[in-house]
């Protein structure tokens, strides 16, 4: 019986682990584009033409969210390309760094 509740524990910790890669990131791009909608504003012109002007603080906090996505697309493909060449990924300095396994 414990060995059920075991692998119920290991299928929840796979389940929310998914869910914050798999979904998060898209997430978060879906976040950016919503953003830059913030403050926008349309205009029609004499011709019937619609003209959208977007707010800078939208284009900003797009900007930054997709900075976010791109760095973690960046990190993710820096862990596979480390672990291929047997190195691992440090964090000691904040900045990731590719290092030798201990």
């Amino acid at each position: 019986m414990r060995s059920l509740e075991l692998a119920l524990q290991g299928a929840g910790k796979v389940l929310l682990a998914s869910l914050v890669f798999g979904a998060g990131l898209p997430v978060v791009y879906a976040l950016a584009m919503r953003a830059l909608t913030l403050g926008s504003t349309s205009t029609i012109g004499a011709d019937g033409s619609v003209r959208r002007h977007q707010s800078a603080l939208g284009r900003l906090v797009a900007g930054v969210l997709v900075l976010l996505v791109l760095g973690a697309i960046v990190l993710g493909l820096m862990l596979i390309v480390a672990s291929g060449f047997g190195k691992a990924v440090s964090f000691e300095h904040v900045i990731p760094t590719i290092v030798d396994k201990k």
